[in-house]
């Protein structure tokens, strides 16, 4: 098979003519590249079995078994994305980037479609090398050797579910005793493939920049977060049968859209350990 990539419009590339299956060195290669200058690798037509589901991500780096999801039985390795008919949310409903809160945050994420709805369910990236090439000469200038802190405590732990008052996540979440991480990155990252600079902050994560005020900082986090969400920088990605996404966290926030009521959705993700993070 023939690989072709074909860049996105405003984020990721699409790559064709791989069985992700049966992938070679030179195939890591271009996925590495396609990561590090576009963010996001999609891939159609995949029949990837559990076993070279594991595979594939080791060809990357080592497997983050992620303490907060609900692992697919006798595979510890892949996390379920599941959303039931009887449930009103879902996960991953904000903007993000997985596991910014890790001292060693996260390369990327794997996800497969196991079960789609008939209609819905899409996942939206934000190109985060191109949000921060558009910015003024002037903010680059101030953001260079800022640092945020990001945490998980107020998104998977015990006090976020009871403010929730009962949130029909449970059971697909676990572990919020485990939510005691924070750790500090600097907010325009150079990308470790490609040494493109990137934002690196996100709303759901971030909760301060550690060198200003608390309202300098928020009023400063907030011009980013809008600046990010214009939908030029903003790619829509529709899960078919057989689609594959292979997102970096060091480049782009996602979401995955709650438009599909009383349908099930499941996806398998696994997530690629990454290296620290460098200004």
């Amino acid at each position: 098979m023939s690989m072709t990539m074909t860049p996105g419009d405003e984020a990721g590339a699409y790559i064709s003519g791989i069985d992700l299956n049966h992938v070679s060195p030179s195939d890591v290669e271009s996925i590495k590249a396609a990561l590090g200058n576009y963010g996001v690798a999609f891939f159609r037509d995949q029949s990837i079995t559990s076993d070279n589901h594991i595979a594939f991500a080791m060809h990357f780096g080592d497997i983050n078994i992620n303490r907060f999801f609900t692992p697919l039985a006798d595979y510890p390795q892949i996390a379920q994305v599941l959303k039931e008919p009887e449930h009103d949310r879902n996960i991953g409903e904000n903007w993000h980037t997985d596991h910014s809160y890790d001292q060693i945050p996260a390369l990327g994420s794997i996800l497969v479609a196991r079960e789609l709805p008939d209609s819905g369910g899409d996942t939206l990236f934000i190109n985060m090398f191109a949000a921060y090439d558009a910015l003024s000469t002037d903010l680059k200038s101030k953001l260079q050797g800022l640092t945020a802190t990001h945490s998980s405590r107020h998104v998977f732990g015990a006090k976020a579910w009871e403010d929730e008052g009962g949130s029909d996540k449970t059971g697909r979440l676990k572990n919020s005793d485990a939510a005691t991480q924070d750790a500090i990155h600097p907010l325009v990252i150079k990308h470790p493939f490609s040494g493109k600079p990137a934002l690196y902050v996100n709303p759901e994560f971030t909760v301060k920049i550690n060198e200003l005020g608390e309202a300098e900082g928020e009023a400063l986090l907030n011009e980013i977060y809008t600046h990010a969400q214009q939908p030029q920088f903003m790619h829509r990605f529709e899960w078919q049968a057989g689609s594959v996404a292979f997102w970096d966290n060091r480049a782009t926030w996602h979401k995955a859209l709650n438009d599909y009521a009383g349908q099930r959705r499941l996806m398998h993700r696994i997530t690629v350990q990454g290296v620290a993070l460098h200004g």
